[in-house]
């Protein structure tokens, strides 16, 4: 007798959720903390100008994500975004079943070439939308978690007494794990990251991040000027396409981060056959979602290149994607990840604060990614 008609109870739960019926956004500007912009190589990052999304489904589930896109690290910002998900994006997703999210992101890539943030920020709604269905958290959806805590870390920059006050206030929040932003200038760098090694102490975690800013040989010129005060990595030294280069700063032996070269599974296979990285440092924006980034890491990690998390000064939605990603992978790297949350504002958007002591980030409890935004900003979708 055949049963192949016959509904599975996982099947029904997934029907159960429903379709797609509307897609909301809304745009939500935050200054950053004057004491805690981050000024590097790619400029200065004072402020954010993000997208938050809201999915409705047919079944009247709600769910939110993020688009965290800055034109200067991106390309992307809150009115490209808003533009290509009503009029690009919605359009080839309305109306979809919501369980396949999978096949509902390879839709999105058939309409809208590239915008790796817009997408992930939709994405990152679905996804919250489905465990709210289903009544599972993300990143169990995810195939984890295998870990609830995430250690997590604040960049440094600027120079003298800046870099002083900042150090000061981002202790003053509780982190203890830091990286310093380079790739200004090899001299530069160097007194940057001494200034930091003396403030931080001998034993604090303390990286460098480029951000791809210095040329080969400037690269090679900081790096073993560096190495006397002991940086536990160096992040993207060099041009995001220049993996020889990258390959070549791994000499002198301190671990090289990649992290503006990778944006899809490519780009990993790319730095694995190029032998150019210790470890990467995946975005869930520049992966084009969360599924996408655990693939990532997931993928690296088999070739024993562990991963963590970046950061472009992701709000509350935002990071709390970051966390269910980093506990959905079975390996991180052992380094902290770049989670910072409302500690790098001066307000949050969440209803309620996600629990980030600057030692660690924990996994939120409940459905869906486990927060949603406060009532002045539901307040504000359309």
């Amino acid at each position: 007798m055949s049963h192949a008609s016959e509904t599975t109870p996982a099947a029904a739960g997934l029907a159960a959720a429903g379709t797609i019926a509307a897609i909301e956004t809304a745009a939500v500007s935050l200054r950053a903390n004057p004491r805690l912009a981050v000024k590097g190589a790619r400029g200065a990052h004072d402020h954010s100008d993000f997208l938050l999304v809201r999915v409705i489904t047919s079944t009247g589930v709600v769910g939110y994500g993020e688009v965290s896109a800055t034109l200067q690290w991106s390309g992307e910002d809150a009115t490209s975004a808003d533009y290509a998900i009503k009029r690009v994006i919605a359009p080839a997703v309305l109306g979809q079943p919501l369980a396949a999210i999978p096949a509902l992101a390879r839709r999105m890539d058939l309409v809208l070439a590239g915008n790796p943030f817009t997408k992930a920020g939709l994405e990152m709604a679905l996804w919250d939308t489905l465990g709210r269905s289903l009544d599972l958290r993300v990143v169990d959806l995810l195939g984890g978690p295998h870990r609830t805590e995430v250690p997590t870390k604040m960049s440094l920059s600027g120079d003298g007494d800046r870099l002083v006050g900042a150090y000061e206030a981002i202790t003053g929040l509780g982190f203890r794990s830091f990286k310093v932003k380079v790739g200004l200038g090899p001299q530069l760098d160097i007194e940057r990251f001494r200034l930091a090694r003396e403030l931080a102490g001998g034993d604090a975690f303390l990286g460098a991040d480029s951000n791809g800013g210095w040329n080969r040989v400037d690269a090679m010129t900081a790096i073993r000027g560096l190495a006397q005060y002991r940086p536990a990595f160096i992040e993207q030294p060099v041009a995001p396409g220049d993996l020889p280069g990258m390959r070549a700063c791994r000499a002198p032996g301190i671990p090289v981060l990649a992290d503006e070269s990778i944006y899809s599974l490519d780009d990993v296979a790319d730095i694995i056959r190029s032998e150019a990285a210790d470890a990467l440092n995946v975005y869930v924006g520049k992966s084009s979602g969360m599924e996408r980034a655990v693939r990532a890491m997931r993928s690296a990690a088999i070739f024993g290149i562990p991963s963590i998390l970046g950061s472009n000064g992701e709000m509350g939605l935002g990071a709390a994607a970051q966390i269910h990603v980093a506990c959905a992978v079975e390996t991180l790297a052992p380094f902290p990840s770049d989670i910072i949350g409302h500690h790098y504002y001066d307000e949050d958007v969440l209803e309620q604060p996600l629990d980030i002591d600057g030692i660690r980030a924990v996994l939120p409890d409940g459905p869906g990614l486990g927060v949603i935004p406060n009532a002045t900003i539901r307040g504000r979708f359309a």
